[in-house]
């Protein structure tokens, strides 16, 4: 009766996406519940389709994935759960074929899942190279752990990547910086005449800084969530590899899959023609001709750029 419970609640507790008991669960606005990773795949997925709205996968109600929270009252039950030891009759069942009721015993290579003997002789499987359990579990193991390798040495690339975008947004504001402050320099030696001209060019720069650091942003957010995936990924499958045989075995396609399958997104970067010189550096050779006029010849300049001055807003109004 107890195990009748304890599966009731599982079912309960069971994320509608990966049909897994929720690990890390996220409750929408609907009230649905997810498992991080799970909803964060499906927010990678409608981040590439700009015309498709963010909608929970149970009852297709829009979302926002800063509205997202925690629900610890569910992590709680489903803790409590994975600690609970099913009694051997529910055991028992774990390791009967769902279709045929027979023992789950052998392995079918082609489609990489524990099949019972009638599921070898169904139309299903006619002519698949089938084994005992116990003949390929050594050498499942071993792929699965060279998968868990491969998924390492992605999760390190992945924290790299991180790494690289962050001191990528430290250069970007120190260069930001610096342009700013030459832009300054700059229009400082100029007469109060160009200081339109310096305003521009600061919005200019603010621009662009907030187009660069919004762009290296969203690269850190997704490697964030691809770290997530990734680390949620290695969890699963070392949890297999410290379970039984059974357990190892268990939808082995779809884990392998996931693994093989499993490719990291590069971060955006900022394109190389985009790290220029800040346009107001061409002011410096107009300040060196300048230097280099007579002061007959700066009196002119002065007197053509005061009626410059005066004369803009004049033109200006008449244009408009």
């Amino acid at each position: 009766m107890a195990s009748g419970i304890v599966v009731s609640l599982q079912e309960e507790v069971m994320c509608p996406i990966c049909l897994e008991l929720l690990t890390e669960p996220l409750s929408l606005d609907c009230g649905h519940s997810f498992c991080q990773a799970c909803i964060t795949a499906n927010n990678m997925v409608s981040m590439n389709d700009p015309d498709e709205d963010r909608r929970c996968p149970v009852c297709r109600i829009s979302y926002e994935p800063g509205n997202l929270r925690p629900n610890r009252h569910v992590a709680n039950i489903v803790q409590r759960l994975r600690e609970v030891k099913l009694s051997p009759e529910v055991e028992q069942e774990r390791h009967l074929c769902l279709r045929h009721g027979e023992k789950l015993m052998l392995f079918c290579e082609e489609d990489r899942e524990v099949i019972c003997w009638l599921c070898e002789r169904s139309q299903e499987h006619h002519g698949h190279h089938t084994f005992l359990m116990e003949e390929v579990a050594q050498d499942y193991q071993k792929k699965l752990q060279e998968a868990l390798e491969k998924l390492r040495e992605k999760q390190l690339e992945a924290e790299e990547l991180e790494v690289k975008v962050r001191a990528d947004i430290a250069a970007w504001k120190d260069q930001i910086q610096r342009e700013r402050e030459n832009v300054k320099a700059v229009f400082q030696k100029l007469r109060k005449n160009l200081k339109y001209e310096e305003v521009k060019e600061m919005q200019k720069l603010k621009r662009k800084e907030e187009v660069g650091l919004r762009n290296l942003a969203d690269s850190e957010h997704v490697l964030i969530q691809q770290s997530q995936l990734v680390r949620n990924l290695m969890s699963d499958v070392e949890r297999r590899l410290k379970g039984s045989t059974m357990e190892m075995l268990q939808d082995v396609n779809d884990i392998m899959k996931r693994s093989e399958t499993l490719t990291l997104k590069k971060p955006r970067t900022l394109p190389k023609g985009q790290r220029r010189t800040c346009s107001a550096l061409d002011l410096t050779d107009i300040q060196q001709v300048y230097n280099g006029l007579t002061d007959v010849q700066r009196y002119w300049v002065h007197m053509f750029l005061n009626l410059l001055a005066k004369t803009l807003p004049f033109l200006r109004t008449r244009s408009s």
